[in-house]
């Protein structure tokens, strides 16, 4: 391992401007008192030492028309296209302003639009020449697993082995974004990977070890995997390890898990789950981007809706699954009376659009 001879830009800004130690402090505990993540320390940190270094000076001892004409230099910055610097630089800002009480410091910035983008999606055959680049067991099975379970890649190394139940079939998240728990279902093929790999590898507490026996696997170790392996692929699309959980949460949705999920909002009480609905995904689906219906069969849009608000939840269930919760399951011939419209009634759906 290479020794660091220079500085970082933390340690460079509390040498050039003494004052920035303390506003490092405070940055620390508001960040522990509010339960937010290290990783939101360390980006709050790094683009107020950016700033810093630049002035010369703490934010607060700058003045407007300095911040502005250096926010503009970076929103012109050839080097960010995506204005990611810029945009950094004003959420670093506003949140030092908003932790000094100088809320009107932090409204004077620029309001920053939040930009629509579709993601980019891989088709199964992408995926299927993806996971088989790898020539290492370790590499093709976390690249799997991030997409059979739709994780994030902080997820990814933060699994412990015993977070993974091969008798119930599903994996633990601890403490992912927002500090929540979830339990992923494991399929059945990636329950028969894991294990292969667990033989082999035979990892410690961590079910991805990085070099070191008991330290973890690093994220950007994780997007190097992907982007060595996607070298290996005839795959020209612009995509990362984040776009395998967009993929995922894509094929989920053609294949008509979107209905279970609003039927779970209405049958599941309040407050017992919270359903995170995909919307950006729907653009992406390929029933959506076929237009659902062809143009010499498309229905009267009208008469469409008129139906549909007429429509029970026991025959939309029917419509959409097949399944007729009110025939008898015994002779499959007679109805079970009151079963229909107990389940409209209790639900509260059969005026619903």
């Amino acid at each position: 391992m290479r020794n660091r001879i220079s500085p970082t830009i933390l340690e460079r800004a509390i040498i050039v401007v003494p004052g920035f130690k303390k506003v490092l402090v405070k940055l620390s505990q508001q960040v522990t008192l509010r339960r937010q993540s290290e990783s939101t320390l360390s980006n709050y940190g790094r683009r107020i030492a950016l700033f810093v270094l630049h002035f010369k000076r703490l934010p607060e001892q700058v003045s407007e028309d300095e911040i502005n004409e250096y926010l503009v230099s970076l929103a012109r910055d050839p080097k960010s296209p995506s204005r990611s610097s810029f945009k950094h630089m004003v959420y670093g800002l506003r949140y030092y302003y908003r932790l000094l009480g100088m809320n009107k410091n932090a409204i004077a910035l620029p309001s920053l639009k939040r930009e629509t983008k579709l993601p980019i999606i891989l088709n199964r055959k992408e995926l299927r020449e993806l996971f088989l680049a790898p020539s290492l067991l370790k590499q093709r099975i976390v690249l799997t697993l991030i997409y059979s379970a739709g994780l994030r890649g902080q997820e990814v190394i933060n699994l412990k082995i015993s977070d993974v139940d091969f008798e119930r079939m599903t994996i633990h998240i601890r403490q992912s974004k927002y500090k929540k728990d979830r339990i992923l279902p494991l399929s059945p093929t990636m329950s028969y990977g894991l294990k292969k790999y667990l033989k082999a590898e035979n990892p410690h507490i961590w079910l991805f070890n990085g070099k070191q026996l008991d330290s973890q696997y690093s994220v950007r170790g994780l997007s190097w995997v992907m982007r060595e392996n996607l070298k290996k692929t005839s795959i020209t699309k612009e995509v990362n390890l984040h776009s395998l959980r967009h993929t995922y949460a894509t094929h989920l949705l053609e294949e008509g898990v979107e209905f279970l999920k609003r039927f779970c909002l209405y049958v599941l009480p309040k407050r017992f789950v919270r359903i995170r609905r995909y919307s950006i995904y729907n653009h992406t689906t390929k029933r959506n981007l076929e237009l659902q219906f062809e143009a010499e069969h498309k229905p009267d849009i009208d008469e469409l809706i008129e139906s549909k608000k007429k429509e029970t939840p026991t025959e939309r269930i029917k419509r959409l699954t097949g399944f007729d919760i009110g025939l008898c399951q015994k002779c499959k011939k007679g109805r079970m009376h009151g079963c229909s419209s107990t389940l409209d009634s209790s639900l509260g759906l059969a005026d619903r659009s």
